[in-house]
Order: C-alpha cells, then sequence, then structure tokens
C-alpha cells in the first residue's frame, strides 16, 4: 500500500519516556490510527493517520497545544490517494530481509 505520488509520508504517532515502579526508564511509542477509508477497509476496519506534509509540521510543532486543532487531523488519508501491489510471500518471514519482500508481483487497485 502507498500514496499514488509514490512520495514519503509520516504517520501520527505518540511516545512516551516513563520509569517503572522497579526504576526503569522504558521508552514506549504507538501509531494513531483512525477509521479506515474506502481504500483501506476490505482489509481492516483501521488505518494508520497518514499525514500530509503541512499536518505532519503543524503535529510536530511543540508549541501547538491545542488538542482540537491536532484532533482535526486524525482522519482517513483520501482513497483516491492511495494504490496497492501485490508482493510475493518472500514478505512472510521477517528473516528475509531481500528486494522480493517488497517488489511489486501485481498491482491491485
Amino acid at each position: 500500500i502507498s500514496l499514488e505520488s509514490e512520495e514519503l509520508f509520516g504517520f501520527a504517532g505518540l511516545w512516551e519516556s516513563w520509569n517503572s515502579p522497579d526504576g526503569r526508564r522504558i521508552l514506549s511509542c504507538t501509531i494513531v490510527t483512525t477509521a479506515a477509508n474506502d481504500f483501506i477497509a476490505p482489509i481492516h476496519d483501521r488505518m494508520p493517520v497518514i499525514l500530509s506534509l503541512d499536518a505532519e509540521l503543524m503535529w510536530l510543532d511543540p508549541d501547538i497545544q491545542d488538542t482540537d486543532a491536532l484532533s482535526e487531523l486524525l482522519t482517513p488519508y483520501p482513497s483516491e490517494l492511495m494504490y496497492a501491489y501485490e508482493v510475493s510471500s518472500v514478505v512472510n518471514s521477517a528473516a528475509n530481509d531481500v528486494r522480493e519482500c517488497i517488489a511489486p508481483v501485481s498491482r491491485l487497485l
């Protein structure tokens, strides 16, 4: 799954650093999800929040503390700006770190 433009894109995410009860420093992170758009819905009911460049800059700006404004960024990415292609089953094993994991077999949508 990619963007029609084939440009790089960012996901909305959160991270936290905290101390566990036993005193260990814990670093954690998550990718924020939203309801699936029509393109992703046949695969799953949720999808990562994909941010436009402007939204990415806003999301990462530590001076923006307006949670309502930031919440407005948490929407499904437009279906018409996405596409997918089939890849080899080689991708099914984490041991495989080869080009075939991402090489198109055929375009799906």
